[in-house]
């Protein structure tokens, strides 16, 4: 069957992983730093968007995206990020991972740039009044912050931008190719109305709710 992983040729320990490829050459070995030196304080504070990766207690991964102005996370010190919590969905899967699991894995993207930067360290989540006033947006505070302490720091090459043209214009897509947010998850539930103008009317609270509730 096309697809069908077959495990003769799984790959099942580091020594065969490696087997398979070249050594890391020296500058990729030793671009790793332990701490945010200049450009990557002067990447973060250009940055508007993130990924933050975190583990639960079952070893459940996951990804969220966060993103806001430029320069929304904070520097407190050369170890020390801060990031706003934002006003989301409320599931809390990232909070609820790092209070089970606190090793965290950042990537920083600036658009137009073809590297980005990833951060590795460890995270607690605070809601220190005076830490949470450095994150207020159009005078309002966020309800947490994630505090993140820098281990290990390096950019990453351009290689996956260059193949995807992530900032290319000429590859952006048409969003109405796919049926709405709204849409797909009630599809997914199956729970979607057969009227369109019903539907119509939840993409527009979908939109309504965006304006009212980003900070």
């Amino acid at each position: 069957m096309a697809g069908e992983l077959k495990p003769e040729f799984l790959i099942a320990d580091e020594q065969e992983l490696r087997s398979l490829f070249p050594a890391t050459h020296d500058l990729a070995a030793k671009k790793s730093q332990p701490r945010l030196d200049g450009h990557a304080i002067d990447f973060i504070a250009r940055s508007p968007f993130l990924c933050i990766g975190t583990q639960a207690a079952d070893g459940r991964a996951d990804v969220s995206p966060r993103g806001d102005p430029r320069g929304f996370v904070k520097v407190l010190d050369d170890k020390t990020l801060l990031i706003p919590d934002r006003p989301g969905n409320n599931r809390l899967d990232t909070q609820s991972n790092i209070l089970a699991n606190p090793s965290v894995g950042l990537i920083f993207m600036v658009p137009g740039f073809d590297d980005t930067l990833r951060v590795n360290g460890r995270a607690v989540i605070t809601r220190d009044p005076d830490l949470l006033a450095l994150l207020a947006m159009k005078d309002r505070l966020p309800l947490t912050a994630i505090a993140v302490h820098v281990e290990e720091v390096f950019l990453h090459c351009a290689k996956a931008f260059r193949r995807s043209r992530l900032w290319d214009p000429e590859s952006r897509q048409d969003r109405s190719e796919m049926p709405s947010l709204v849409k797909i998850i009630l599809d997914q539930i199956d729970a979607a109305p057969e009227d369109p103008e019903e539907m119509k009317t939840l993409d527009e609270g979908l939109e309504e709710s965006y304006r009212k509730s980003m900070y």
